[in-house]
């Protein structure tokens, strides 16, 4: 009994000593709890934390498998490839710049190889075999899920930390977790090591972060479900129609500019939701891209995680606008090709990045300034740009979009139909919510509510997003998913 009470009397002052808090509780023999119990308490939290890593690591690995089990050792291997890259350069970043450059190229190419033969080998070899004498075979690859995303994650992480922006990851378990991570493995967003670094290990997990992700998470559900799918649905309809008038080819591509904007930013809502609920903060991604005023302000505010990727990782590196317009104009261009190509195998992706880098140019060298003379212009002219720029993204061919856009420039004859007149009727209200729904003046009105009432509206509203977009789901045939090509 001595012995103990001298053991705890030490350990007191050693406490002490050390500027500690020294935790007291009472427990049913009514004794103290003593520093060996709050070292014995943090090792099981921190054992707690470990497995649970794991375990989320193991869980990505089983949803990202479902459909297709044998890419997940593409996933793991691509995994084990960047966490050993990042290893290396840090050691080698200090001494050997040469060992550590190279390690870093090596491991660009290896990713880069993956990517474009998994995504683009059928591409390529088509559009070879049209040269004579070249014959090459289709190997007719499905594509691994959200290897685009997953693929610019691991990337980013060895060329940070060769860069210094941020410390290697030394636990592989937490490495995986990052790349694996199931919220926002799919369609993203694209979610840097440094920004969630810290969150690997240590995350804050409370009843509020939880409650906000379910909000965040209801929401993207509700754009996915009720509003994506339901305007869908219309657009469906024109992009099978054998003619279209003026008015029908103009519906059309609304109700798709509004589906795509809501499939995407729903995935991204409830990706930042559900890394929410496990403590995990994203950013954002989306932050109202049809109220811009430009093709420039656009992009600022549309899958912004890709924008800043290609921007901090391809275009200052390329030299941005520092070595001149007309370097500047070379840096565009590719960067936008780029961007185009990472979007899907098809070369009218390529032709809707250059599409954009068109406008952009000419928004750097002359016609921004004049855009901010005439915000409502301005405005018109962004969301023409949107619209018309979609039919390039979303068709097959050129030879389609050439017949779309026709129709969209009265080259139809047609400039409506009965059935143009149907289909604006029927769905008029959805296009309405839609419309406003890109703005932010829901949230602005809701934000007006008394804070006491916000209190009571909001777990309503929340459990009628998720019954009813439950639901819709069950009840449903149709519900696409727009980003399988990524």
């Amino acid at each position: 009994m001595a012995e103990e009470m001298n053991r705890k009397d030490a350990a007191q002052e050693k406490l002490t000593d050390r500027n500690y808090v020294y935790v007291r509780y009472e427990n049913d023999d009514d004794d103290e709890m003593d520093i060996y119990d709050i070292i014995t308490l943090c090792k099981k939290c921190l054992l707690i934390a470990k497995r649970f890593i794991a375990l989320l690591l193991v869980f990505s690995l089983l949803f990202y498998g479902w459909g297709e089990p044998v890419y997940i050792l593409l996933m793991v291997f691509s995994i084990a490839l960047n966490y050993a890259a990042g290893l290396l350069i840090a050691r080698y970043r200090l001494t050997d710049d040469k060992k550590a450059r190279a390690v870093l190229t090596v491991n660009t190419v290896v990713n880069l190889a993956l990517l474009i033969f998994f995504k683009y080998f059928d591409l390529l070899a088509a559009t070879l075999s049209r040269i004579p004498g070249i014959s090459i075979p289709a190997l007719g690859l499905t594509l691994p899920i959200g290897i685009s995303f997953y693929t610019f994650q691991t990337m980013s992480y060895p060329i940070d930390v060769y860069r210094g922006d941020t410390e290697e990851q030394k636990n592989f378990i937490r490495f995986g977790t990052f790349v694996a991570l199931f919220p926002q493995l799919i369609a993203g967003p694209i979610v840097r090591y440094k920004d969630v670094a810290s969150q690997l290990g240590t995350r804050r997990l409370s009843s509020e972060q939880f409650s906000s992700g379910v909000q965040r998470f209801a929401i993207g559900l509700g754009k996915k479900v009720l509003l994506a799918n339901n305007i869908g649905a219309l657009w469906d309809i024109y992009a099978a129609a054998p003619e279209l008038s003026f008015a029908g080819a103009w519906l059309g591509a609304l109700a798709f500019s509004l589906q795509l904007y809501f499939d995407f930013s729903g995935y991204s809502d409830m990706a930042i939701g559900l890394g929410r609920m496990l403590g995990f903060e994203f950013l954002e991604n989306f932050n109202y891209p049809y109220i811009s005023k430009s093709v420039t302000e656009f992009w600022r505010r549309w899958h912004m995680s890709l924008g800043t990727w290609f921007r901090d990782y391809l275009y200052i590196p390329l030299g941005g606008n520092r070595r001149g317009l007309p370097r500047q104009i070379l840096n565009i261009l590719i960067v936008w090709a780029l961007t185009g190509l990472w979007h899907g195998a098809n070369w009218t992706f390529l032709l809707w990045g250059l599409y954009y880098a068109v406008f952009l140019i000419l928004e750097k060298v002359f016609l921004l300034k004049k855009l901010e003379k005439v915000p409502v212009l301005a405005h018109i002219y962004a969301l023409l740009v949107a619209v018309v720029g979609w039919m390039l993204f979303q068709l097959n061919s050129v030879g389609e979009v050439v017949h779309y856009w026709g129709a969209m420039f009265g080259a139809s004859g047609a400039a409506a139909t009965a059935a143009d007149a149907f289909y604006a009727q029927s769905y008029a209200v959805i296009l309405f919510i839609a419309a406003i729904a890109t703005t932010p003046v829901p949230k602005k009105l809701f934000q007006r509510i008394p804070q006491g009432v916000q209190n009571i509206l909001t777990p309503v509203l929340v459990a009628l997003c998720l019954v009813i977009s439950t639901a819709y789901l069950v009840d449903a045939t149709y519900n696409p998913f727009l980003y399988f090509r990524f």
